[in-house]
């Protein structure tokens, strides 16, 4: 297989050996692991339809990889086989500023995209916290939000056009440069499948301009509850911030040990909040509208940015959070789960209850503004039963998420992590009707097998034999 793969992109470009595959056995959902045989670095679509090719032909499972930072086991190798990386698919195409659109692979860095194109006033809206790393390709597959998707939505909204890799080795696209083309509708299926329908190397994403006023502010509060009765007010009286986001105590104390990262003597959470425009005036006027919330909820203090500088500044707490969280613990899993803004007081009650029960240590920072909770357990992956008491505890939250009205994921994916949610979420028959969906593409198995759908017949005893394991 090493062979034929080196012939196919040059030896150079393919990885093996223990160190490689300890490297790519997963993403950043560090409890399930599997090794790959190989890694094949591809420069453009042609080689990577080269490689699902042989694959098919070879009956090789092959899962694509961009950066690895996704929470689920998305990219785990789950069958073993290829994994075919995008870190070389690092091309920026073609920039449209007339018409707010640019092509690009799918290997470019999240926070690139916008770079390319600030100075005509533009930017690439979706902005998860690894954006600085994680890749369009990624983005793509996950439908990744972020800070800003209260405002500006994820992913989907946001892509045109699809070049990809279906499962048989065609290449084959969807949309293009401008909205609304005529055919069928298939991006919106293929943005969030998580990579098995096709592997995606270039798309056409939605440039969208850059506000003219921006306000960032950040506040203390003296509890939790607090903190989330202020935002469920935010909201109740209209104004909808570009981001809303909340971070715990659990998280403070990380970023004093990480950055000395100093607060109000009694806090127990953070928002950050911040409002943009074009709209100076009105801007101002939503800003003066939180500080108020704020003071009836007995903010501590309210510190808001008088420049860019200060703006970054106060965005740290944010950016910087769950990466504080090593100071804490050797692993941290980050779970991803929705519930009615209304109901954050008691999620987060519940939460804090579950790692009491299971003597897992939990902080909490996420996307208030609309209800997507992440919960931050910390512990020590060596220990098998520190392990299986993450496993169960995160289970358990998403589970009350369901009760509660929400979804076992708002922006992570399923990945092999929330397999067994899927029929507490779904019936059957809707279940049945994703997979139809997924026989569109393929009725095969090969390409990114074992995620998203439960029951796929070649998974269950390696499902078996992932849970619980430490490495």
């Amino acid at each position: 297989m090493i062979a034929d793969l080196s012939r196919l992109v040059g030896p150079e470009w393919v990885l093996s050996g223990a160190a490689a595959e300890r490297a790519y056995d997963s993403d950043a959902y560090t409890v399930d692991r599997s090794s790959p045989v190989a890694i094949a670095l591809p420069k453009d679509t042609a080689e990577v339809a080269e490689i699902v090719r042989y694959c098919v032909a070879q009956k090789i499972p092959y899962t694509a990889r961009g950066a690895g930072t996704g929470l689920s086991g998305g990219v785990l190798p789950a069958l073993g086989g290829v994994v075919i990386s995008t870190k070389r698919l690092t091309a920026i195409l073609e920039i449209d500023t007339e018409n707010r659109a640019m092509r690009a692979q799918s290997g470019v860095a999240n926070k690139k995209l916008s770079d390319a194109v600030k100075h005509a006033g533009l930017h690439f809206a979706p902005d998860p916290s690894s954006q600085t790393v994680s890749t369009l390709g990624g983005n793509i597959g996950e439908n990744a939000g972020g800070p800003h998707t209260l405002k500006y939505g994820v992913t989907a909204p946001h892509i045109l056009g699809i070049t990809m890799v279906n499962p048989e080795g065609e290449i084959v696209e969807f949309g293009g440069p401008t909205a609304g083309l005529p055919g069928s509708e298939f991006i919106g299926l293929i943005v969030g499948s998580e990579g098995t329908l096709g592997v995606v190397t270039e798309a056409w994403v939605q440039l969208t301009p850059i506000p003219r006023a921006i306000q960032t502010a950040l506040i203390a509060f003296p509890s939790v509850r607090n903190a989330t009765e202020a935002v469920a007010e935010i909201i109740r009286l209209g104004v909808i911030p570009a981001a809303l986001e909340m971070m715990d105590h659990g998280i403070l104390g990380a970023l004093r040990a990480a950055f000395n990262l100093q607060y109000p003597e009694g806090t127990k959470a953070l928002l950050l909040v911040e409002c943009d425009g074009d709209d100076a005036a009105v801007v101002a006027e939503e800003m003066t509208r939180v500080r108020q919330v704020a003071e009836r909820q007995s903010a501590l203090s309210f510190t808001e940015a008088t420049d860019e500088r200060e703006r970054q500044k106060l965005w740290t707490a944010r950016k910087k959070g769950v990466g504080a969280m090593g100071r804490v613990a050797p692993t941290v899993v980050t779970h991803d789960g929705v519930i009615p803004r209304s109901k954050l007081p008691e999620m987060l009650e519940t939460v804090y209850a579950v790692s009491a029960e299971y003597q897992i240590g939990v902080a909490n920072i996420f996307h208030a503004g609309d209800g997507n909770l992440h919960p931050c357990f910390y512990f020590d992956d060596r220990d098998p039963d520190q392990v299986r008491r993450v496993v169960l505890a995160g289970e358990k939250v998403i589970a009350r998420c369901l009760e509660l009205g929400g979804s076992v994921s708002g922006e992570h994916g399923i990945g092999v992590e929330k397999l067994d949610l899927m029929a507490i979420m779904f019936t059957p028959d809707d279940l049945e009707y994703q997979a139809m969906a997924k026989s569109i593409f393929s009725d095969g198995q090969l390409c990114n097998p074992c995620k998203v759908l439960p029951n796929q017949k070649s998974c269950t005893e390696h499902r078996k034999r992932w849970r619980g394991i430490a490495w």
